[in-house]
C-alpha cells in the first residue's frame, strides 16, 4: 500500500480481472439503482439477459458477475469509464482498492460516462449528500464527470500521502518508545476483561434475585479476571470499526504504550485497524495545553501532523475525511489526565460544523457523541474510575488485566538478563514473589519495572565500588508520568547497562549472589524509599558508595545517607512534586525546575523528557516524573518535612479513597496513593531520614517532624474509631495502618468491628495482606471477614492464612464457584481459629461441596457452616452431611435454596441415627434447610441432654411419601418435637400418619398445621386421645390459620391417676350433631381433663349435649364453651348444673352467654363442701326477669357459693328483685356487684340488706368501681358499711341513716366522697349518738368548709365514745372520727391545712373548754398568725384541767419562735412545759403549776436572741429542764447561760448540743455548768472541747446521772482526762459517747470506767474508733461490760466485732435480764454468729427493740428467730435490713412474725430475696403494726397484692416502704384500692418501681398517699 502504483505498467483489464472477486462482494452490497446505472454502461445487446432489478438475490449476483465478465474483456476506454464510474457511485470501497482503481483508470478529459443517471458525490459530508434534494445536487454538480473523477483521484492521492506521513510519525514514535523495552509487546499476549458498557460502579454485585436462586448454576458474570470472560487485546479490538471503544486500565498498566504499539502495527499493515484508515493518536495530557477554540482541521494539522504542501493539500485531506469519516480511527489516550470533563448528550444532538472553532473538550465530546465524523472509529483509554463519564456513548468496554506470576517472573528474568545472569534473575524473581507489596505492584508493568529497579539496587548494595559498576539510569521518555511495561536503563553514552554490572563468575558463567539476604521492603512506603535510594545512587557525582563492604541496610537508613548528599536537590524536587499535586499538574516546563535540579533529576532518572506541541504547533520539551506514584511519594515527603504544607492542607489531603465510583466523584489525574505514603512516613523508622530532609526544606527539626507524624497518627486514630466507614474505606484504612506499622492502631480498627464487611470491590492479594496485619492484632478474641460480591483472584486465598485469628469467614456472590471452592478447600485447614464458614449466594455445585467437605474434616473447631443459596442439589447436601460426625463442635449447618428434593431431607433425617449430636433438622420447602447440633457441654455435662427435633414445613407429602416418611421417622431416636406443618394433606394422608403415630417416639409434641381441613379429619385426630395412650393434649383449629398439634407428656412417666388429657377444638365450626361424632371417637370412659370447644356453632342445644355428657367425664377440670351463641336460657341451664353437679365449682359467663362460657370442676369430692363455688356473669344486661329466674335457680344450691354480677347492667328494679332473693340464698357468702350499680337508689337498696339479712358482715359499695356484700354462715355480730362516690342528698341521706339505725352494730362507717357538704356532714355527725359504731367514721372528700370543721369538732362534747377527730381541708381533704370502747380516754383534735381564722380558733377554744376529759390539740399549717395564737392561749388558760397544744407553722423559727414563747409564757400561767422543735411549738398546760421545762431544739435560734428570755427564765426558779440543742448559741449564748444558770437552783437537766465549732464557747459553757450544781443530766454533743474545758468537766462528772458527749471533737489529752473521770461516776445511769476517738490509753481507761460504774442502764457507744482497731480492743471493752447488770439499753453500732465479738456478747446477754433495746448494726455478724446471738437473747425477756441491720445474717439466723422471738412477747421493733436472709429465711421469718403481737415497726430493707409474700401475709397477726419497710428487694406485684389484703386488717398501720422494687401498675392499683379501707395509713413509698411517670401521676391523683418521688 505504501508503494505508488505505476499506471503505465498496468493494464486496466488485467487489474479488473485481479480485483474482480473483491469487487463482486462490494457490488453485491450496493443498491439496485447503482447496479442499474452501471449496467447502463454496457451495450444493449450485452445486457439483454441482465435484469438489475431482479427480486431474487441469487439472480442479482448472477447479473453482477455477468457485468464484470463483460468489462474484463471490453476495450480499454470502456473499462476505464466503468472503473471510474464505479468508484464514484459505490460505497465502502477500501481505500487501498479505490486508490489502485482510480490510478489505473486514469483522468482523461475525453473520457465520459455514457449515462444520464450518474449521481454527483458530495466532497464534504456524505450525510449532507444523502439529505440534499435532487435540485440541490444538480446545482452543486456543475463540473463535468471527468473533472469530478480527476478531482477525486487527486484528493485520494493527498489522503494516501497524509496517511503515509502519519505512518512514518508513528513508526518514529514507536522506535523511540521501544528503545529500552525489556520484553517485546504482542497484542495476542495482552489480556482484557470484558465489562458491561453502562456499569456505573466499579464492581456491583450481579448475584441473581431470590427468584433465580437455587434453580441453576449462573453463567459467569464477566467480571475481572475470570477465564471465561477474558480475551486478548487483539481479539477485543476486532470489530471496533465505526464504534466507540473504551480501554480501561490502572495507572502504569501500559495503556499509552499499547496504543502506540497499536499505531505501529497499523503503520506496518498489521493489527486490528485497517491500514487504509487514518490513524490519529492524541494524548489528553497534550490537549490540556490547548486553551483557545479550534476547528477539527486545526486540531489535526496543527497539533497532530501537518501535511506536506499548502492549504490545497489540507483541504483535500479534510474533504476526504469529512466525506469518508468511517475511514478514520481516533485514538484518544489518557482521558484520566484530561482536565475537563466530557459532556454526554442524552439525546443525539445536531451535527457540529467541523469548520467552526470549538473548545477542545467540545471537539472531543463531538467525536464521542457522533456529532463530528459520524461513523469514525474511536478508541479511548482511561482509568477505571473515569469510565463512568463515558456511559451511554461507549459501545465496548474492556479492562486491561494485570500480570500474573508467570508474566512477572518472565519480566524479571528479562530485566536481569537471561543468558549472563540467569541465577541472579531467578533469585530476584523469588525475592519479588515473596514480598506481597512488590508482587502486588508488579501486576502493573510500569510498577514492575520500578520493583526491578529496587531489587537491582538492593542486590548491588554493599558491593565493592571498584568491582561493581554504578547502576544505569532509568526514565520514561515520551510516556511521562504514566506507567508502562518497559525499563529505561540506558546511560548517557547509550550503552545498555544494569544487570550486566553484577559480578560474573567467569568459571561457572553464573551470577555471584549477594553474600547476605537483602532487606526486602515490608510496606509500600519502604518500597518507594528504596526506589528513591536507587535513583539517588545513580548520580555518578555523588553516588554515596564507599569502598568498604556494607551489610544490608533498611530503606530508612540507606535513604538517610543518600539524602545527606543531595539534600537541596531532593528538597526542591519534593516541592515541585507537591506543587504539581496541588495544581493537578504532571507535565513541567523547563522554567518550572531549576537547571541544576533538572539535570540532576534526568541524570538519576527521576524525571523523563516528553515532547509536546504548543498552541502554535511548535515542538517543545517538557518533563514528568517516571510514574505518578513517584510524584505522589515525593509530595508526601514534602508534607512530612516542610512547614510550607500546613496542618490544614494535610488534613484536606488525608482522606480514604473508595473503590466505588460515582458521577459526582471529583476527578483527579493522580492515583490517590498520597495518604498511604503519608501514613508510612509517620512510622518512627522514617524519622531520621525525614529530619535530614526537613532541615533543608524549612529549617525544621526533629520535634516538628515528630509533631507532624503525630498528627497523621491522630487522623488515623480518628478514622479507626469511626463507625460510618464503608467496606472499601475500611480496607483502605487497613492499608494505611499497615503502612504505619502501628499495631495499636490495628487493634483500634478491629476494636469496634467484630466483623469486617467488604462489598462489591475487587480484592488483590495485597488487600488480604493488609487485612492480615490488622486482623492479627485482635488476638484470641477473633474477628470475622465478610466478602460480599467481591471479585478476587484465587491468589488472594493463598494469602488468607496470614490472617491468624479469623473466627468467621463469609463469601457471598455468584462469582464464587467450584474452582473458588476448590482453592478455598486447600486453605481452610490452615485457618486454625475458624469457627464459622459461610459460602452462600454463590455458584457452588456438588463438586465444590465435595471439596469443601474434604477440607472441613480437617477443621475440628468449626461450629457454623452456611452453604445456602447455591446449587448443591441432593448429592452436594449428602457430601456435607457425611462430615457431620467428624466435626465434634458443630453448632449449625444451613443448606437451604440448593435445588434439592425430598431425598436430601430423608438423607438428613437418616443421619440422626448415626450422628447423635444432631439437635434439630429444619426445612421449609427447599427454601430453608438448617441442621443444628448439641454442644459438647450438653453431651458431656451433668445436665440431661434434650431430645432432637425435626421441622419439615410446607412439604407436599402424598400418601406413599407419608408412608416413607413415617418409616424413616420411626427409625430415628426419640424426638422432642416433630413439625410437619404446611402439608395441606387429604384425609387418607392424615389417616396414614395417625395409624403409624404410636411407632414414632416423640416426647413433647407433633405439629401439623394446615394439614386438616374438615370435621372428618378432626374426628380422625380426636381418636388419638383414646387410641394413643402417650398423647396428652390435642389442639385443633379448622378456621384460618389452621392449627393442629399433638402433645405428649414430655418424656416423664406419671401415675395413671395423675395423667391429664386436653382436647381443644376451637374455631372448628362444630354443630351440635358433630359433638356426637367427637364423643364416639373419645370413647365412653374418657380421662379428659380439659375440653375447649369455644368459637363454634353449638348454641343452647350443643350446650345441653355437653352438660348431658358430664357424668361420663369423670376427670374433667375445665370446659370452655365460649363464643357459641348461648342465650339466657343456656345461662339458667348452667346455674342449674352448678347446683346439681358436685364437681362443678365455677361458672364464668359474659355477655349473657354469647361470649365467655367457662365451667371449672374440682373432681376431688372429698373437699367439695369446703370449696366455695362461684357463678359469675359479667358484662351482661341483666333484666329484672333474668335476675328473678337466675336467683330462683340458685336458691336451690346447697353449696357455699359466690354470685358475681360485676360489670353488668343492674337497673333499680333488678336490684330490688335481687334484694328479695338474698335472704333465701342461704348458701351465698359473697355478692359482687362491682361496676354494676350506678344509681344512689339502687345503692341504698343494697345497703338495706343490713336489715334484710342478719348474715351480712360488710357492705362495700362504690359507684362505678369495686362493690361487694359479704355474708357469714350465721348471724353477724357487727358489720362494716362503706358507701362512696355517690350523690347523697337530704332524702337519700335520711334514708341511709334510718337504715343504719335499724341495722346491726357497725365497726366502721365510710361515707367519704359523697358530695355531702357541710349540711350533710352535720346531719351525719348529729346522728352519731344514735349509731352503733365501734371503730371510725370516714367523712373525707365531702367538700367541707371551716364551718363543717367546727360542726365535726363539736361532737367531741356530744359523743362520749369518740376518742379523736382528724380534719384537714387541704388538697387531700380528710375528716375522720375515731371511736373507742374504753371510757374516760383522752380525746384529741387534729386540724391541718384548714386556713383557720381568729373566730375559728375562738370557737375551737370553746369546744375544747366544754370537753369533759383531757384533750390533745394539734394544729398544722393552718396559716395562723402570732397574735391569734396568743389570743388562743389566753382562752385556753381558763380551762381547769390538763391538756396539750401543738402548733406547726412555717414561720415559727428563730426570733419569731422566741417571741412567741415569751408571749405565751407571759399570757398563761398554766403552761407546765413549752418546747419549740423545728417549726412546731408544743405546750403542756396544767392548772396551778409552775413552768418546769423550756426547750428550743433545732429552730435556728442564735445566742444573741436569747436575751429576751432572760427575765422570764429568771422568774422560774422551779425550772428543771433546759434544752437548747442543735442551735448556734455562740459567745452570746454562752454568756446568757452564765447569767441564768445561777438563778436556777432546781435545774437537773441541761442539753446544749451545738452547731458551733468555737473552743472558747464551750469553755465558758463548761464554767457555767460547773456552777450549776443541781444538774444531773447533761448533754453536750457536737462541741469542740479543749483540754482546759475537759479539765473543767472532770470536776463535775462525778455528780452526774446521765452524760452525752457524742460527736464531740477533742484532743487525746482532753479525752483521756474525761474518760479517766468517768471512773468516779459511780451514780451514772446513762452514757452516750457516739463517734468517740480513743487511743490505747483512753481505751484502757474506758474499760476500767465500765467495770467501775455498775449503775449504767443506758449505754450508747456507736461507731467508736480506736487507733489500732484490732478485735482484741473490742473484746476488752465487751469484757468490761460484764458487771452492767442493770443495763436496759445498749447501742454498739459499727464496732465490727465479728464472730469473736458476738461470742463474747452471748456470754453477757444472760446477765442483762432487764435489756429492752439492743442495736448491733454494722458489726459483721455472720449467719452462724447470728444464730448464737438469737439463742442468747432468749434470756432477755423484756426486750422491746432488736436492731441487727447491715450484717451477714442468713437462713440460719432466720430459722432461730422462729424459736426465740415468740418467747420475747414485748418486741415492738425489729430491724434486720441489709442482710441476706434469702427465700428460705423469709419463710422462717414469717412464722416468727406471726407470734409478735406487739410488733409496731419492722424493717426488712434489702434482705436478699424478693419472695416476701409470706412475710407480708404474716403481718395480719400484728394488730399494732405501724411501720413496715420492704424496700430494695425487687419485690413484684405479688407482694404488693398481699399487702393490699393485709392493710385493711391492720388499722394502726401508718407507713409502708416499697421503694426500689419491681411493683408495676397492677400492684400499685391493688394498693390504691386497699387504701380506701385504711384511713390511718399516711404514706406508701413507691419510688424506683416499674411504674411509668404517667401512671404514677394518675395513681397519685387517685390517692396522694402514694409517693413515687425520692423524698
Amino acid at each position: 500500500m505504501n508503494e505508488e502504483v505505476d499506471t503505465d505498467n498496468e493494464n486496466v483489464n488485467s487489474v479488473l480481472a485481479q480485483e474482480s472477486s473483491e469487487l463482486f462482494h462490494i457490488l453485491s452490497s450496493q443498491s439496485a439503482a447503482v447496479i442499474m446505472q452501471l449496467c447502463q454502461m454496457m451495450p444493449s445487446d450485452a445486457r439483454q439477459n441482465i435484469n438489475p432489478l431482479a427480486s431474487s438475490a441469487a439472480a442479482g449476483k448472477e447479473h453482477i458477475e455477468a457485468m464484470l465478465e463483460y468489462f474484463k474483456v471490453a476495450d480499454t476506454a470502456d473499462c476505464h469509464n466503468f472503473l471510474q464510474t464505479m468508484c464514484m457511485l459505490c460505497e465502502n470501497i477500501p481505500m487501498r482498492l479505490e486508490a489502485r482503481l482510480m490510478s489505473v483508470a486514469g483522468c482523461s478529459d475525453t473520457d465520459a460516462i455514457q449515462t444520464p443517471a450518474t449521481k454527483p458525490v458530495c466532497l464534504r459530508n456524505t450525510e449532507a449528500c444523502e439529505n440534499s434534494s435532487p435540485s440541490e445536487t444538480n446545482e452543486k454538480s456543475l463540473s463535468p464527470p471527468s473533472e469530478q473523477k480527476c478531482f477525486k483521484r487527486r484528493r485520494i492521492d493527498h489522503w494516501v500521502q497524509y496517511i503515509d506521513a502519519v505512518m512514518n510519525l508513528l513508526g518514529r514514535r514507536w522506535k523511540r518508545l521501544s528503545e529500552h523495552l525489556v520484553i517485546e509487546i504482542q497484542l495476542e499476549n495482552v489480556w482484557v476483561s470484558l465489562r458491561v458498557a453502562n456499569r456505573g460502579r466499579d464492581r456491583p454485585d450481579q448475584t441473581p434475585g431470590s427468584a433465580d436462586r437455587g434453580s441453576r448454576t449462573p453463567e459467569p458474570d464477566g467480571d475481572y479476571g475470570s477465564m471465561e470472560s477474558r480475551v486478548t487485546l487483539e481479539t477485543f479490538l476486532q470489530g471496533c470499526a465505526g464504534k466507540m471503544t473504551v480501554l480501561v486500565g490502572q495507572s502504569g498498566s501500559g495503556k499509552t504504550l499499547l496504543v502506540s504499539h497499536l499505531g505501529q502495527q497499523w503503520a506496518r499493515g498489521l493489527g486490528p485497524i485497517p491500514s487504509s484508515y487514518l490513524f490519529v493518536l492524541l494524548e489528553f495530557r497534550q490537549l490540556n495545553l490547548l486553551s483557545r477554540p479550534l476547528s477539527l482541521s486545526e486540531l489535526l494539522f496543527r497539533h497532530y501532523l501537518p501535511p506536506n504542501g499548502g492549504e490545497y493539500e489540507k483541504r483535500a485531506v479534510v474533504d476526504y475525511l469529512l466525506s469518508n469519516p468511517e475511514q478514520s480511527c481516533w485514538v484518544l489516550d489518557g482521558y484520566d489526565e484530561f482536565h475537563s470533563k466530557l459532556g454526554r448528550q442524552e439525546v443525539r444532538g445536531e451535527l457540529l460544523d467541523p469548520e467552526n472553532p470549538l473548545p477542545v473538550a467540545d471537539l472531543i465530546s463531538g467525536l464521542l457523541n457522533r456529532q463530528l465524523l459520524p461513523g469514525c472509529t474511536v478508541v479511548v483509554t482511561c482509568r477505571v474510575r473515569d469510565v463512568i463519564d463515558l456511559e451511554g456513548v461507549s459501545d465496548k468496554v474492556g479492562q486491561l488485566l494485570g500480570w500474573d506470576c508467570h508474566a512477572i517472573r518472565d519480566y524479571v528474568h528479562n530485566f536481569f538478563g537471561v543468558k549472563a545472569n540467569r541465577a541472579l534473575g531467578v533469585y530476584a524473581a523469588e525475592l519479588l514473589l515473596s514480598s506481597q507489596h512488590l508482587l502486588a505492584m508488579s501486576s502493573l508493568p510500569a510498577l514492575c519495572n520500578i520493583c526491578c529497579i529496587c531489587l537491582e539496587h538492593l542486590l548491588l548494595e554493599g558491593r565493592d565500588a571498584g568491582s561493581t559498576q554504578t547502576l544505569g539510569e532509568g526514565g520514561r521518555g515520551e510516556e511521562g508520568g504514566r506507567g508502562r511495561s518497559r525499563a529505561q536503563r540506558g546511560d548517557p553514552g547509550g550503552r545498555r547497562r544494569g544487570s550486566e554490572d553484577i559480578m560474573i563468575d567467569v568459571t561457572n558463567c553464573r551470577a555471584q549472589l549477594p553474600p547476605t539476604q537483602p532487606h526486602i521492603p515490608s510496606t509500600l512506603t519502604q518500597v518507594y524509599l528504596t526506589l528513591l535510594g536507587a535513583f539517588l545512587s545513580r548520580d555518578p557525582d555523588k553516588s554515596g558508595r564507599t569502598d568498604v563492604p556494607q551489610t544490608t541496610r533498611s530503606p530508612h537508613s540507606a535513604l538517610c545517607e543518600l539524602t545527606t548528599l543531595r539534600q537541596s536537590e531532593l528538597c526542591e524536587l519534593t516541592q515541585v512534586a507537591w506543587k504539581g499535586l496541588e495544581g493537578s499538574k504532571i507535565l513541567f516546563m523547563e522554567e518550572d525546575i531549576s537547571p541544576d535540579v533538572l539535570e540532576f533529576s534526568i541524570r538519576t532518572g527521576l524525571l523523563s523528557k516528553v515532547e509536546h506541541r504548543r498552541e502554535d504547533g511548535a515542538l517543545v520539551n517538557s518533563y514528568s516524573f517516571i510514574h505518578l506514584t513517584v510524584q505522589e511519594f515525593l509530595a508526601a515527603l514534602r508534607i512530612m518535612t516542610s512547614k510550607d504544607v500546613s496542618d490544614t492542607q494535610l488534613k484536606n489531603r488525608f482522606s480514604l479513597k473508595t473503590r466505588w465510583t460515582t458521577k459526582s466523584d471529583q476527578r483527579t489525574v493522580f492515583t490517590d496513593s498520597l495518604h498511604l505514603y503519608v501514613c508510612g512516613l509517620a512510622s518512627p523508622h522514617c524519622t531520621p531520614a525525614l529530619v535530614q530532609l526537613a532541615r533543608t526544606s524549612g529549617g525544621t527539626g526533629q520535634s516538628w517532624v515528630q509533631k507532624r507524624q503525630a498528627l497523621v497518627l491522630k487522623l488515623l486514630k480518628k478514622l479507626c474509631h469511626s463507625n460510618t466507614l464503608t467496606g472499601p474505606k475500611i480496607l483502605e484504612l487497613c492499608h494505611c495502618v499497615q503502612e504505619s506499622q502501628d499495631h495499636q492502631l490495628a487493634k483500634q480498627v478491629v476494636g469496634t468491628r467484630p466483623t469486617l464487611e467488604l462489598r462489591n470491590i475487587r480484592l488483590l492479594p495485597n488487600d488480604i495482606d493488609a487485612l492480615a496485619f490488622v486482623v492479627n492484632s485482635v488476638g484470641d478474641n477473633g474477628i470475622g471477614l465478610d466478602f460480599g460480591a467481591c471479585s478476587m483472584e484465587l491468589e488472594c486465598l493463598d494469602v488468607l492464612p496470614r490472617c491468624q485469628y479469623i473466627h468467621n469467614l463469609c463469601f457471598r456472590s455468584r462469582k464464587y464457584g467450584d474452582k473458588f471452592a476448590e482453592k478455598l478447600s486447600s486453605v481452610l485447614p490452615k485457618l486454625t481459629t475458624l469457627r464459622k464458614l459461610e459460602f452462600c449466594g454463590a455458584s457452588l455445585t456438588a463438586t465444590g461441596a465435595a471439596s469443601l467437605a474434604s477440607a472441613l474434616q480437617n477443621c475440628p473447631d468449626i461450629t457454623e457452616i452456611n452453604l445456602s443459596d447455591n446449587n448443591l442439589k441432593d448429592e452436594g447436601i449428602k457430601h456435607i452431611a457425611d462430615v457431620f460426625p467428624k466435626l465434634p463442635r458443630l453448632v449449625s449447618v444451613v443448606l437451604g435454596r440448593n435445588n434439592s428434593s425430598l431425598e436430601a431431607l430423608d438423607y438428613l433425617i437418616g443421619k440422626m441415627s448415626s450422628c447423635f449430636n444432631i439437635q434439630h433438622v429444619y426445612a421449609d420447602g427447599t427454601k430453608d434447610v438448617t441442621v443444628t447440633f448439641f454442644q459438647n457441654s450438653d453431651l458431656k455435662g451433668h445436665k440431661t441432654k434434650s431430645e432432637p427435633t425435626i421441622s419439615l414445613l410446607n412439604q407436599k407429602w402424598s400418601e406413599p411419601e407419608m408412608q416413607k416418611l413415617t418409616e424413616a421417622l420411626a427409625r430415628c431416636p426419640a424426638l422432642s418435637d416433630l413439625d410437619l406443618s404446611g402439608g395441606q394433606w387429604d384425609v387418607e394422608t392424615l389417616r396414614t400418619l395417625t395409624q403409624v403415630l404410636p411407632k414414632i417416639e416423640v416426647t413433647k409434641k407433633i405439629i401439623v398445621n394446615d394439614s386438616c381441613s374438615s370435621v372428618e379429619g378432626l374426628v380422625i385426630l380426636t381418636a388419638l386421645l383414646c387410641d394413643c395412650p402417650a398423647v396428652t393434649e390435642l389442639h385443633i383449629r379448622l378456621q384460618s390459620p389452621v392449627q393442629v398439634s399433638v402433645v405428649f407428656p414430655g418424656g416423664r412417666e406419671k401415675p395413671a391417676n395423675e395423667i391429664s388429657k386436653t382436647l381443644c377444638l376451637r374455631c372448628c365450626g362444630l354443630l351440635p350433631a358433630d359433638l356426637e361424632k367427637v364423643w364416639r371417637s373419645l370413647g365412653t370412659s374418657s380421662d379428659l381433663t380439659l375440653l375447649d370447644i369455644s368459637s363454634n356453632s353449638l348454641g343452647n342445644k350443643g350446650l345441653r349435649k355437653v352438660l348431658e355428657v358430664l357424668p361420663c367425664l369423670s376427670s374433667i377440670q375445665e370446659i370452655n364453651a365460649s363464643n357459641n351463641g348461648i342465650s339466657m336460657e343456656g345461662v339458667v341451664m348452667l346455674a342449674r348444673a352448678l347446683c346439681s353437679h358436685d364437681s362443678l365449682t365455677q361458672i364464668h359467663i359474659s355477655d349473657e352467654g354469647r361470649e365467655q362460657v367457662i365451667l371449672k370442676f374440682c373432681p376431688d369430692k372429698s373437699e367439695d363442701k369446703q370449696q366455695l363455688k362461684m357463678f359469675r356473669i359479667n358484662n351482661s344486661r341483666l333484666l329484672p326477669s333474668c335476675i328473678t329466674t337466675l336467683c330462683r335457680t340458685l336458691v336451690k344450691c346447697c353449696y357455699d357459693f359466690e354470685l358475681d354480677l360485676s360489670h353488668s347492667s343492674l337497673i333499680d328494679e333488678a336490684v330490688e328483685n335481687l334484694l328479695k332473693a338474698l335472704p333465701k340464698m342461704t348458701s351465698l357468702l359473697r355478692l359482687n356487684v362491682s361496676y354494676s350499680s350506678t344509681s344512689t337508689t339502687g345503692a341504698l337498696m343494697l345497703v338495706s340488706c343490713l336489715t334484710a339479712s342478719q348474715r351480712v358482715t360488710s357492705v362495700e359499695l362504690r359507684s362505678q368501681t369495686e362493690s361487694f356484700i359479704h355474708f357469714d354462715h350465721v348471724k353477724s355480730e357487727q358489720a362494716s358499711c362503706r358507701l362512696n362516690h355517690f350523690s347523697l342528698n337530704g332524702d337519700n341521706l335520711d334514708q341511709l341513716l334510718e337504715i343504719l339505725q335499724q341495722g346491726p352494730q357497725l365497726s366502721d362507717l365510710d361515707l367519704s366522697s359523697n358530695q355531702l357538704s357541710d349540711a350533710g356532714v352535720k346531719v351525719v355527725v348529729d346522728s352519731l349518738p344514735t349509731l352503733k359504731i365501734t371503730s371510725y367514721v370516714n367523712l373525707s372528700n365531702n367538700s367541707l368548709t371551716q364551718q363543717g370543721l367546727l360542726d365535726v369538732a363539736s361532737v367531741l362534747n356530744t359523743c362520749d365514745n369518740i376518742s379523736g377527730i382528724e380534719v384537714g381541708l387541704g388538697e387531700e381533704e380528710r375528716c375522720l372520727i375515731w371511736f373507742t370502747q374504753d371510757g374516760g380516754c383522752e380525746k384529741s383534735l387534729s386540724v391541718r391545712e384548714s386556713s383557720l381564722e381568729r373566730d375559728h380558733l375562738v370557737r375551737l377554744a370553746e369546744i375544747v373548754s366544754a370537753c369533759p376529759r383531757p384533750t390533745k390539740l394539734e394544729f398544722k399549717n393552718n396559716l395562723l398568725k402570732s397574735d391569734w395564737i396568743e389570743d388562743f392561749v389566753i382562752l385556753l388558760n381558763r380551762i381547769q384541767r390538763g391538756f396539750s397544744v401543738s402548733i406547726e407553722e412555717s414561720w415559727i423559727r428563730s426570733e419569731e419562735a422566741l417571741q412567741l414563747v415569751c408571749r405565751c409564757l407571759d399570757l398563761s400561767s398554766n403552761i407546765h412545759a413549752i418546747r419549740v422543735h423545728n417549726t412546731t411549738i408544743h405546750m403542756s398546760l396544767m392548772p396551778a403549776t409552775e413552768l418546769t421545762s423550756v426547750s428550743l431544739v433545732d429552730c435556728a435560734v442564735e445566742g444573741y436572741q436569747l436575751a429576751s428570755m432572760m427575765s422570764i427564765i429568771q422568774k422560774c426558779p422551779l425550772l428543771t429542764e433546759l434544752h437548747f440543742s442543735h442551735n448556734s448559741l455562740g459567745k452570746e449564748g454562752a454568756e446568757f447561760l452564765c447569767s441564768v444558770l445561777p438563778s436556777l437552783p432546781n435545774l437537773t437537766s441541761l442539753s446544749l448540743g451545738s452547731k458551733d465549732g468555737c473552743v472558747t464557747v464551750f469553755e465558758k459553757i463548761s464554767e457555767a455548768v460547773q456552777q450549776a450544781t443541781a444538774i444531773q443530766c447533761l448533754s453536750l454533743s457536737g462541741y469542740v472541747i479543749s483540754d482546759i474545758a475537759a479539765q473543767i468537766m472532770t470536776r463535775m462528772l462525778p455528780r452526774l446521772r446521765s452524760l452525752s458527749l457524742s460527736h464531740c471533737v477533742w484532743l487525746a489529752a482532753g479525752a483521756l482526762q474525761v474518760v479517766k473521770a468517768l471512773r468516779e461516776c459511780v451514780s451514772l445511769e446513762g452514757l452516750c459517747m457516739d463517734s468517740l476517738q480513743l487511743n490505747e490509753e483512753s481505751r484502757v481507761c474506758l474499760a476500767q470506767a465500765l467495770r467501775n460504774v455498775n449503775s449504767i442502764c443506758s449505754l450508747k457507744l456507736n461507731r467508736i474508733a480506736t487507733e489500732t482497731g484490732t478485735s482484741n480492743n473490742v473484746l476488752e471493752l465487751l469484757a468490761a461490760m460484764e458487771g452492767l447488770t442493770r443495763l436496759e439499753e445498749i447501742e454498739l453500732e459499727g464496732w465490727r466485732m465479728a464472730d469473736r465479738g458476738i461470742e463474747q456478747m452471748t456470754r453477757l446477754l444472760p446477765v442483762w435480764t432487764k435489756l429492752r433495746r439492743i442495736s448491733l448494726s454494722k458489726n459483721r455478724i455472720s449467719d452462724q454468729s447470728g444464730d448464737k446471738l438469737l439463742e442468747a437473747l432468749n434470756s432477755c425477756s423484756c426486750l422491746e427493740e432488736l436492731h441487727l441491720a447491715s450484717n451477714s445474717l442468713g437462713n440460719l439466723t432466720a430459722a432461730r428467730m422462729v424459736l426465740v422471738l415468740p418467747s420475747l412477747t414485748h418486741i415492738t421493733v425489729l430491724d434486720i435490713s441489709e442482710n441476706c436472709i434469702g427465700d428460705e429465711g423469709s419463710v422462717s421469718l414469717s412464722k416468727a412474725i406471726m407470734c409478735m403481737k406487739n410488733l409496731t415497726r419492722i424493717h426488712l430493707t434489702s434482705v436478699g430475696t424478693s419472695k416476701l409474700c409470706a412475710v407480708a401475709a404474716s403481718l395480719t397477726h400484728c394488730p399494732l403494726i405501724q411501720d413496715v419497710g420492704l424496700g430494695w428487694n425487687n419485690c413484684g406485684d405479688k407482694v404488693a397484692v398481699t399487702l393490699s389484703r393485709v392493710m385493711p386488717l391492720c388499722q394502726k398501720l401508718t407507713s409502708i416502704d416499697l421503694e426500689s422494687n419491681a411493683v408495676s401498675v397492677v400492684g400499685a392499683e391493688a394498693l390504691v384500692r386497699a387504701l380506701q379501707s385504711c384511713p390511718a395509713l399516711k404514706l406508701i413509698r413507691l419510688w424506683r418501681n416499674h411504674v411509668s411517670s404517667s401512671d404514677a401521676q394518675m395513681l397519685s391523683l387517685r390517692d396522694r398517699r402514694l409517693n413515687f418521688s425520692s423524698t
